[in-house]
C-alpha cells in the first residue's frame, strides 16, 4: 500500500497523471467552486413581519423567519453570523443568529428606526425617523453611545470606506448631512432635492450618491467640498415624471463603472455610467421597486418590489431580468450572505 501511494505521488508530481487522477481533480476542482459561490438572500418583508431567505444558486425561498413588528433596513454583522434588522414599529433593532435562525436579543434604538449602517469598530448608526436622531450602538456591549441630531424624518446612512465619514439624509428638510466618525458631529449639511432616500459612497470615498424620491432626481456630492458636482435626472417614454421616484442605490465595484438606481412605483432599474453619468438603460422589474443587493461576485443584482411581492433576479452580463422570486408582503430590505 505505502509503495503503491508512494508511486501514485511521484506520477503526479513528475506530471504523469491518469485519466482517473484527472477525473478526480475536475471532480474535486468543481464542488470547490460550488461551495465558494454559495450564498443566501435575507429580505425583509415590511407587512408580514418576517425574513424570506433565498438560496443564491437555485433561487428557492428556503425559510421565511418571524420577527418583530414592520422589518426594514437589515445589515450583516462583520462575520457574517448575525442579521441586524430595524423593527420600526417596536423601535428598536431586532439580532437574528444566522445559524439557528432565531431572534437571540435586541439593541436599543430611538424611535422608528429605518435605514443603518455598520462600522469596523462595531458600531451601528441608525436612522431614527420619529425623533429626528441618528443613533450609535456599541453592538457588542449593547448599549446607546450617543443620538446625534440631524434634520426632520431621517432615513438615508452611507458609511464612507475609510469610516470617517457618515451621510445621513433628512427626508423633510431636504438635506444630506456629513457628520464625522471620530467627534460624531455635523460638519455639513448638502441642500438636496425633495425627500432624499438612499446614501452611498463610491469605492473610492470622493462621492456620495444621494437619492431623492419625490424630486425624481440623484445627486452626487464631492465628499470633499461637500458640494453637488452633478445631478441626474430620468425620463422613461410612456410614464409620468411623478411616477419615476428614485430610492435604492448600489454603485458597482468590480470595474464595471455602473450604478443602479431603483425608480420606484416606475418599476425600473436604471443602469447609470459611474464616470460620464450617463443613464445607458432602463431595466423592467417589479412595480415599487425600493432597494437592491449584489449577488457576492456582481454577477447579478436583486431588487425587492413592494406593490409585487417579490424579488426580482437581474443577469447583469445580460443586463435583463431572468427570473422573479416571491416572497413576503410588501418586501423592502435586501442582502446577500456569502
Amino acid at each position: 500500500m505505502y509503495k503503491d501511494n508512494l508511486q501514485q505521488n511521484k506520477s503526479i508530481a513528475g506530471g504523469r497523471l491518469s485519466k482517473y487522477t484527472l477525473t478526480g481533480i475536475a471532480v474535486l476542482l468543481c464542488c470547490i467552486s460550488q461551495v465558494s459561490h454559495g450564498y443566501s438572500l435575507y429580505v425583509s418583508n415590511e407587512k408580514d413581519n418576517t425574513i424570506s431567505v433565498i438560496d443564491g444558486n437555485s433561487l428557492d425561498v428556503i425559510d421565511t423567519i418571524s420577527v418583530g413588528q414592520r422589518p426594514r433596513g437589515i445589515v450583516l454583522s462583520a462575520d457574517n453570523n448575525f442579521l441586524y434588522m430595524c423593527t420600526s414599529d417596536d423601535d428598536h433593532i431586532e439580532v437574528l443568529d444566522l445559524q439557528t435562525r432565531k431572534v437571540v436579543h435586541t439593541l436599543p434604538s430611538g424611535p422608528d428606526p429605518e435605514l443603518m449602517a455598520l462600522d469596523a469598530a462595531g458600531r451601528l448608526y441608525i436612522a431614527n425617523e420619529d425623533d429626528n436622531m441618528v443613533t450609535v450602538v456599541d453592538v457588542e456591549n449593547r448599549r446607546k453611545l450617543e443620538e446625534i441630531p440631524v434634520g426632520i424624518e431621517p432615513e438615508g446612512i452611507g458609511l464612507s470606506p475609510d469610516g470617517k465619514w457618515l451621510a445621513s439624509t433628512s427626508e423633510t428638510t431636504n438635506m444630506t448631512h456629513f457628520i464625522n466618525t471620530e467627534t460624531l458631529k455635523i460638519e455639513a449639511n448638502v441642500l438636496v432635492d425633495s425627500r432624499p432616500r438612499v446614501a452611498q459612497f463610491t469605492a473610492d470615498g470622493k462621492e456620495v450618491w444621494v437619492s431623492s424620491e419625490i424630486g425624481g432626481t440623484v445627486s452626487i456630492i464631492d465628499t470633499d467640498t461637500h458640494t453637488i458636482k452633478h445631478k441626474i435626472e430620468f425620463d422613461i417614454r410612456g410614464l409620468r415624471k411623478e411616477s419615476i421616484q428614485p430610492v435604492g442605490v448600489k454603485i458597482a465595484t468590480d470595474g464595471t463603472d455602473k450604478v443602479y438606481v431603483a425608480l420606484g412605483p416606475s418599476a425600473r432599474v436604471a443602469v447609470i455610467n459611474a464616470r460620464t453619468y450617463e443613464v445607458e438603460k432602463y431595466l423592467l422589474v417589479g412595480p415599487r421597486v425600493w432597494n437592491l443587493e449584489f449577488s457576492p461576485d456582481q454577477t447579478r443584482l436583486y431588487t425587492t418590489n413592494g406593490v409585487s411581492g417579490d424579488v426580482s433576479v437581474i443577469d447583469l452580463k445580460k443586463q435583463r431580468v431572468i427570473k422573479s422570486v416571491k416572497v413576503g408582503r410588501l418586501p423592502w430590505g435586501i442582502v446577500a450572505r456569502p
